[in-house]
């Protein structure tokens, strides 16, 4: 297991192997060793191909995230929201495939979210926090500030993420996270 630096602070991408043999693949995802977090929530999420989640976060309760790749491969879109951070509003993106054996360790902080590309995709989730449906927030992936070339009508999206927030709407009733 290897952890690769990005110009964003905390923000590292996992590099694992798959072991493969005739009857798959074994791969390690998570070594305690290697974070100093206590990672006490886990969810996944399975997404077809054209999903578009996000960006994601908790208001309160900020969670450090691990996102780890189990199947598929997907777009994932990390927006810096802390306040006294070098790369504060800068967006993050990065390619991850279940094939290649990545994860992303995402600090909190950060508004997460992801494009899904194969037809059946699963993200697992490790989390530092619990779940706060009171204090869950968004801000529009869709925002034409982040330049992402995303067409809302070409994606399944869900209700939820359709009402996100733009990035002026958050600053201006939150300022940062």
């Amino acid at each position: 297991m290897k952890k690769i630096k990005t110009k964003f602070n905390g923000l590292f991408l996992i590099k694992t192997k798959n072991n493969y043999d005739n009857r798959g693949f074994l791969r390690e995802i998570y070594m305690r060793k290697n974070f100093k977090k206590n990672f006490i929530f886990d969810y996944y999420s399975l997404s077809k191909r054209n999903t578009v989640k996000g960006l994601h976060f908790q208001l309160n309760k900020p969670q450090d995230k691990l996102i780890i790749i189990l199947k598929g491969k997907i777009i994932d879109y990390c927006l810096d929201l802390r306040k006294n951070s070098k790369t504060f509003l800068n967006l993050f993106k990065i390619k991850l495939s279940s094939k290649k054996g990545e994860a992303l360790f995402v600090p909190a902080g950060f508004a997460h979210g992801y494009k899904a590309l194969d037809k059946e995709n699963i993200v697992l989730y490790k989390n530092t926090e619990y779940r706060d449906e009171k204090s869950e927030m968004g801000i529009n992936i869709f925002d034409k500030q982040f330049s992402l070339g995303l067409d809302k009508n070409k994606f399944i999206v869900s209700k939820k993420d359709k009402t996100n927030m733009n990035l002026k709407q958050f600053l201006k009733l939150y300022k940062s996270l």
